[in-house]
């Protein structure tokens, strides 16, 4: 049983959801396995569940992580590289605390984190447009653009994913109610059937817990 089979026979609100569920799980599996990233935005919250989420992607979740043997042999001329020659107890020593330490992250970045880029554009621009802007500096082809909004309609979200489409990725809204605008725009949209914001959020944070778990359980 997967991760987001067992998610949705304990929680029975999300059963009519799986299958977006399962779709957007498969558009941020594609992305990783062709070599682009994932982009998280959203707002109060759903900015805390951004990097909450991104969180479990770049770091071990449940399963260990470790670096393999080839990127361990550069580690390793990397640190003799610069290392004193005459030191090659401390270069064994920091080439296993740098392999016992190290896990293999995919890469996702959290565009609410950026508190100066963002502080600085809002100042000088009009602040709906605050992860669109972000978005496009980042984003390319092939990556996902994942909006998280209970409401749907977050102007500063929905702009971002006008952009990502522009752009040429991937779009997943994860949001309540009933989708709002972000639900037309996106390529899946996963819209909890609640209309209570604080029930919608904890419902949130099971689904992307069961994604995290689904992605990590197949690239490790």
């Amino acid at each position: 049983m997967s991760y987001i089979d067992e998610l949705c026979d304990r929680r029975a609100v999300l059963k009519n959801v799986k299958i977006d569920i399962e779709k957007a799980c498969e558009h941020m599996k594609d992305c990783y396995k062709s070599g682009n990233k994932v982009l998280i935005c959203g707002n109060g919250g759903s900015s805390a569940d951004a990097s909450h989420l991104t969180g479990e992607l770049i770091k071990g979740f449940k399963k260990k992580r470790p670096i393999d043997e080839k990127f361990e042999e550069k580690l390793k001329e990397s640190i003799e590289d610069y290392m004193d020659k005459n030191s090659l107890s401390n270069t064994r020593i920091l080439l296993r605390e740098m392999k016992d330490n190290l896990e293999v992250g995919l890469p996702t970045i959290d565009i609410t984190a950026f508190a100066g880029a963002n502080t600085a554009y809002i100042n000088d621009k009009d602040p709906r447009f605050v992860y669109a802007n972000s978005t496009l500096a980042l984003g390319k082809k092939g990556d996902v653009l994942l909006c998280i909004t209970t409401s749907g309609n977050s102007e500063n979200v929905v702009n971002a994913a006008f952009v990502a489409k522009a752009v040429g990725m991937k779009v997943i809204a994860l949001t309540g109610f009933d989708g709002g605008k972000i639900k037309d725009i996106a390529d899946v949209s996963i819209v909890v059937p609640i209309n209570e914001t604080y029930l919608i959020q904890e419902e949130h944070l099971a689904i992307y817990h069961a994604i995290a778990l689904d992605i990590e359980e197949e690239f490790f």
